[in-house]
């Protein structure tokens, strides 16, 4: 058996896309058009594992998917948490749970879907702003 990827249906491609690919560094491994039944999938894989994709499926005719919280996580391994972090919330991303212990950090893609960021190897040293958001509570 062979893992091959984890699907999310998506509302808005182009805000998916921004997100995966300009926010999180995610590559566009291939993309299926497919008119005749009304949707689109688009494969993203990450740099070290590419194999390994997320299918963003986006059908043309608008669709209430729910909150997306059944779906549960991605789980992306990244080299600098704090980094990466800042760089999504300067594309107007919230960050759920910011990463105060230099390790976790959770955030939400445009259609809801929870998002986890790990830190590699070990827990970097605690940072500001986000080392005194561990003493107000805030996230």
């Amino acid at each position: 058996m062979k893992y091959l990827h984890a699907m999310v249906r998506v509302r808005d491609l182009d805000a998916s896309l921004r997100f995966f690919a300009d926010g999180l560094g995610l590559r566009e491994t291939r993309r299926k058009d497919v008119p005749q039944g009304r949707f689109t999938l688009v494969y993203l894989g990450a740099p070290e594992n590419p194999e390994a994709e997320v299918e963003l499926t986006w059908n043309y005719d608008d669709e209430d998917y729910g909150s997306a919280r059944n779906f549960g996580h991605l789980a992306f391994a990244v080299d600098d948490i704090y980094a990466l972090c800042a760089h999504l919330q300067g594309m107007g991303v919230t960050i759920n749970r910011p990463p105060r212990d230099g390790h976790m950090a959770f955030v939400r893609s445009p259609d809801g879907i929870s998002i986890e960021l790990l830190q590699k190897g070990g827990p970097l040293p605690p940072a500001e702003p986000w080392a005194s958001m561990a003493n107000t509570g805030s996230w």
